[in-house]
This record gives C-alpha cells, structure tokens and sequence, in this order.
C-alpha cells in the first residue's frame, strides 16, 4: 500500500503544535497541584504520543523510500522542540534540577544550530547514539511525566527519576561529544 510521499513529514511537523499543547498542560498541572491530577495525566499521555510519532515517521519514510533532507533536518528540530519542553517544565516545576536542563539544553540546540548552519553544504543525519540518546529522554520524560508517586511511593519514583535523568545527562554529552568528533572527521576528510 503506498502512502502520501509527505505523511512522515506532516508527522513531523504536527510534534511542534503538539509540543506548545503538551508545555501548557504540563505547567497547567503542575501550578493547580494534587487538584488537577487529570491535566498531569493528559499532559504525561500527550508527550507519550508525541514522542511516538518519532518512531512512526521515520519508520514510514525509510519503509517506503521516502526519506527526504527536510525530514532529516526537521525530525530533530521537532523532538528537541517537545522533549526540551518537557525537560524545561519538569525543571520550572522544580522536578528536576535545572543543571542538567541547562547541560541538556546547550547539548541539544548546539547540535541543531550546527545543522542549520551546514544543511546548505549537507544535511547531518542523526547518528545511532543520537537515536539511542533521544529513546532514552522519551523513556525518562515518560517516567518523570506520569504522577505515578501516588502508586509506587514518592521515594521509589524520586530515586528511579534520578537515576534516568543522569543516564540522559551523561548518554547527552556522550552523543554531543561523538557528534562533534564525526564532523571534524568529515570536515579533515573532505579537505
């Protein structure tokens, strides 16, 4: 069955309205506290399905030969749109520590500058330990995102919050660091 040569972009791009959605009903819940426990729940169960569409538009593209430089350029910008998002209203709400949002953030926009910067000469595609990075925020955001203390205990889910929030510090700068080193690779070799 073919699809439309555009769906896996139209995905892409319906992450940004869906990131701006996501932000406010995050914030929403976080202000009104234990009394709108519904808005945590749909903020937490929007960015879930946001953060999916990740997986779903690059999967139609490459299934159906359709990858274009506009979606490697834009997929990137969306998801940082939506997880910096969530990373900024976790710490705005005083979930997270807003270090490792900054060292998270400066990661992040770095890189999609650099992109923006060379997509003229070429588009850098994301890298495994990209993808892998980016799995792996969806993966802690989910966690810190659903208001799950009530059913497992505040300490049980602090503890494990933490603990995927410095693996995404660290897995951040690990990506950042192997994104640079191929681009001054590239960059000798096409010298």
């Amino acid at each position: 069955m073919a699809i439309h040569p555009q769906l896996p972009n139209a995905i892409t791009i319906v992450r940004i309205p869906l990131a701006v959605l996501f932000f406010v009903l995050l914030l929403i819940g976080g202000w009104l506290g234990e009394t709108q426990f519904g808005v945590r729940i749909a903020a937490a169960v929007l960015f879930i399905v946001a953060i999916s569409t990740d997986w779903v538009d690059g999967w139609l593209a490459r299934r159906h030969d359709i990858v274009s430089d506009f979606g490697k350029l834009w997929d990137p910008i969306a998801d940082k749109l939506l997880t910096g998002s969530a990373f900024v209203g976790l710490a705005i709400l005083g979930e997270i520590p807003w270090w490792m949002v900054v060292v998270i953030l400066v990661r992040e926009w770095g890189i999609t500058v650099h992109r923006l910067v060379v997509r003229r000469s070429h588009v850098v595609a994301a890298a495994w330990m990209g993808k892998v990075k980016t799995a792996l925020q969806g993966v802690a955001l989910s966690w810190a995102l659903l208001p799950l203390h009530p059913v497992i205990g505040i300490d049980a889910w602090a503890v494990t919050t933490s603990v995927l929030m410095w693996a995404v510090v660290l897995l951040t700068i690990a990506s950042g660091i192997d994104y640079v080193i191929a681009q001054v690779r590239g960059a000798r070799s096409a010298t």
